[in-house]
This record gives C-alpha cells, structure tokens and sequence, in this order.
C-alpha cells in the first residue's frame, strides 16, 4: 500500500514586497500621512544625532593615546556598531513608507538586515563591555590585562555573529515558503525567528542585569569597609560614581530596547494586540540607546569629555582660522611626564598646546 505523499511547500520568491505585506495585512500607504512625516523626521533626526556623537567617540579614542587600553577599544567598537546602526537606521527612513513599494525582495532584506546587524552588534558590545568591567573590578585591576591580539579576535567575533544574525532571514529563515507563518511587523519573517532574536537579546539583557547586580553588590560592600578608612576617599568616590553610572546604564538600556524586544515577542507568538500601531515608535526607542551609549560610557569620563571639549575646539579654532594651521595637538602620556618633570612650559608663544592633566591625577577610575 502506498503512503500519501506530501507536496512540497510553495514558494513565492518572484513575488513583490507588496504580496507579502498584503498576506499579513500590514498596509503600505499610497501617500505620505502625517504620522510617516513624524516618524520618518524624528528618525532621520536621532540617525543624524547617533552618527555624529560617535564619530566623535572614535576620534577621541583614536587621537588620545591614554584610551589605548581594552576597554576603550571597546568603547570604540562599541561607537563603531552605534555608527552602523545611525547609518542602517537612515537607511530605513529613506525606504519606508510608500517608498516601501519600489523595494524588491532583496533590497528589502538588505534594509532589515543591515538594522538586525547593527542593532545587534550594539547589544552583544554592550554585554562584552560589562563582562569586561566586571573580570576588571573584580580583580581590582585599573585595566584589563587582555591582549591587544584577543581584543581584536573579540570584536571580530561581535561582528561576525552580528553579520551572522542579519544574513540568517535571507539565507531562507524567512516566510517566502510558509506564508502561513509570516510575521506582521516584518511581512518577510518568519516568526519563528523573531522569537528567537528577541529571546537572544533578551538573553543578553538578562546577563547584563547579572553582572551589574554583582558589581553592584561587590562595590557596595567595599563601599562600607572603606568608609572607616579617610585615606581611600578617592577610591570611594569612584566606587559611588561607578554605582550611578551602573544605574543609567540599566535605567536607559530597559527604557529603550525592552518594548521593542517585548513587541518582537508578542508578534511572533501571534499575539493580535495592534504590534503595528507601536512598531515605528518603539524603533525609534530602541535606536535612542545608540544615541545614550556615547554619553553613558564616554561622556561620564573625565579624560574623554576632555577630550571631545579638544577636538570641538580644534575644529572650531580650524574653522575660524579658515584653513590655517591652529597648532592644537594631544600629548601623549609620556609627552606629558617629561614635560612636567624638565619644569617646561604648558604653553609656547604663538602656538597653544592642549595638554593632558598632571602626573599626580593621570590615574583613570575604576568606572566607565
């Protein structure tokens, strides 16, 4: 007796963007109305924002010697994906709304994946920099006693699982075979999938909330002992600014990717309670936090903020001076020793010098 054979699933890859916005029923709207202007002008606006802060993030990094250390090169990859994710996400306001229907299939899974990358090189650099901040404190070190070598190998790891994540839908993790489970918010997903990126990123939430509730505690208790103690004030000083610092970082990192994660989630469990009436809002949230990680990480930092005051200086003094040389440099740490040892002068005639502090305050806090 022969056995029923089953037929192979369709697929609709000579389909248009359209078909399968149609098939989940998320409209595409034939004109501009006011609340695209809204979205698309205050997305363009945060993606302006997000690509100039971090580039002056990584000036700063790469100008300054003293922040060639792990964790600043952190902070620099880290200022690197939030970049990428500025650029992906103007990318998107560029091809959304009723641009949407010009798309094909794989321009359109060039715009989700170049936002799934990024977004998700920004989280998986956040969870590095806490872990690193945690083995740092932990082991009461200043800095990280990690090479050069498997810093690099770390962050070609962050993009390579982030590049991973966004090719994953195009490498057929998508829908054009099983229109039956397409998501609505993304018409080409699967929902499959958006459980579990949002269940990964949360995943990933979830371990940073763990490390920082140690260090949290750890720092508390050494808080208390070295009260009794008026020489280490200094030191507990820096251990009540890094217990702020831990709090904004989870206040801001709640505020701006939970929803989104949450609404990932609900509409990939099927949930019908109107994903599409928060999806751009709630996208615009979550790309505020590339926004926040400049100032949280880099702008708390005496040295750094010293150092963007600099180069905004620099280039200033550049633009009034229409193109003649201002003479503004960085000293290097050792630049600096030996001129506050020979006694030498912080400034020259005619030729300013932006110089780092004395030797007596070169000492970096144990926080970011």
């Amino acid at each position: 007796m022969a056995l029923p054979t089953t037929a192979p699933p369709v697929c609709y890859n000579d389909m248009n963007v359209t078909f399968f916005y149609t098939n989940s029923g998320k409209v595409i709207p034939d004109e501009w109305r006011p609340q695209d202007y809204l979205v698309v002008s205050l997305g363009l606006m945060v993606s302006v924002f997000v690509i100039l802060t971090n580039i002056l993030v990584m000036t700063a990094i790469f100008v300054n010697r003293r922040f060639h250390y792990p964790i600043y090169y952190l902070l620099g990859n880290l200022a690197a994906a939030d970049l990428f994710a500025g650029i992906a996400y103007m990318h998107v306001m560029l091809h959304t709304g009723p641009w949407t229907k010009k798309l094909s299939i794989y321009q359109w899974f060039l715009r989700q994946g170049l936002t799934d990358t990024s977004l998700t090189a920004s989280v998986i650099n956040l969870m590095a920099i806490a872990l690193e901040r945690h083995q740092t404190i932990f082991t009461m070190q200043l800095h990280s006693s990690m090479t050069n070598r498997r810093v690099i190998l770390l962050i070609l790891g962050i993009w390579l699982i982030a590049v991973v994540m966004g090719l994953v839908p195009t490498m057929g993790w998508n829908c054009m075979c099983d229109l039956q489970n397409c998501s609505k918010m993304a018409p080409l997903y699967s929902r499959s999938y958006l459980v579990f990126w949002a269940v990964l990123n949360l995943f990933s939430f979830t371990v940073m909330v763990v490390v920082y509730t140690r260090i949290f505690i750890y720092v508390r208790r050494k808080n208390l002992r070295m009260s009794q103690h008026t020489t280490q004030s200094k030191h507990k000083e820096n251990v009540v600014s890094l217990m702020r610092t831990v709090f904004v970082i989870l206040g801001c990192f709640v505020v701006c990717w939970t929803p989104g994660l949450v609404l990932l989630l609900l509409d990939g469990l099927k949930c019908g309670c109107g994903v599409l009436t928060y999806e751009k809002y709630l996208l615009v949230l979550a790309e505020m936090n590339s926004l926040m990680n400049p100032i949280i990480y880099s702008y708390r930092d005496k040295d750094m903020r010293r150092t963007f005051k600099r180069i905004l200086c620099c280039l200033c003094m550049r633009g009034g001076g229409r193109g003649q040389h201002t003479g503004v440099r960085f000293n290097t740490l050792e630049q600096e020793t030996i001129r506050l040892q020979s006694g030498g002068p912080l400034h020259q005639q005619n030729r300013p010098q932006l110089v780092l502090r004395d030797a007596e305050d070169l000492q970096h806090s144990v926080h970011i």
